[in-house]
């Protein structure tokens, strides 16, 4: 079994770190910047940092954030939120951020995607996917922070996405964010049956088995979390210990 990576996220909001649940009732948790290298100096493999307002005046505020970030920690930096041009994405490379995330951006227009790839390199580039499951039980593609469904059936963009040369999916169940039930495994592992490329499982972490479960079952590359971590239900250094120890190799 490949190594599995931990990765902390942070939707950010005017510069604070804030949750909600199923992407409402936000709530703040603290300063980005501070969670960020507490999050590094407990073992983060990464950081994942969302700009979840991102109109233009945010979005100049999230680029000195970035900085600030970029000059704080030690290990891989994602940034997505209002990324609609390979200008944008540069931006963000000049102030040290590794890779970037696009979303709705990338639905509106999927050339985005060969673009950044072409200029950056797949490893620089996150297609992040919002997914709801309809009463069908079809995963719908939704856009704008999990306000409009669209048409797009999941699995099919995750190939498309693939195809286009993104270097991993993050994919996000809406119906399971800041929940704490559970990851939606079947899902993540009709993902991993689908496409070549890691998958980060987002949404519903609410336990080590949780995680364990969508690391293994699941066969997502990594497990990203915010609520255990934020409210510090379960430490890093203890996620990793307690994953060791169910033999699930991580770094």
């Amino acid at each position: 079994m490949a190594v599995k990576r931990i990765i902390p996220c942070l939707d950010v909001y005017g510069g604070r770190t804030v949750k909600g649940v199923n992407f409402i009732d936000l709530q703040e948790i603290g300063d980005a910047v501070e969670l960020g290298r507490k999050y590094a100096s407990e073992g983060a493999d990464e950081l994942v940092y969302l700009d979840i307002s991102a109109t233009n005046e945010e979005r100049r505020t999230f680029l000195e954030l970035a900085r600030k970030l970029a000059a704080s920690i030690d290990i891989p930096l994602t940034v997505g939120g209002g990324i609609s041009s390979v200008d944008d994405a540069q931006r963000l490379m000049d102030v040290g951020v590794s890779k970037v995330s696009v979303n709705s951006a990338a639905v509106a227009d999927p050339w985005l995607i060969n673009r950044l790839a072409a200029k950056f390199g797949k490893e620089k580039v996150i297609v992040a996917i919002d997914g709801k499951r309809s009463p069908e039980g079809t995963w719908h593609v939704v856009t704008h922070g999990g306000s409009k469904v669209t048409e797009r059936e999941l699995l099919g963009w995750a190939r498309e996405v693939e195809q286009r040369n993104a270097g991993e999916i993050l994919f996000t169940s809406m119906d399971h964010d800041g929940t704490r039930d559970g990851y939606p495994v079947e899902v993540f592992t009709a993902l991993a049956d689908t496409v070549s490329i890691p998958v980060i499982a987002s949404g519903g972490a609410g336990s080590v088995a949780d995680i364990a479960e969508v690391l293994t079952t699941g066969r997502a590359s990594a497990a990203l979390a915010a609520s255990i971590f934020h409210y510090g239900e379960i430490p890093i250094p203890t996620l990793k210990n307690e994953l060791r120890k169910l033999n699930i190799d991580v770094r």
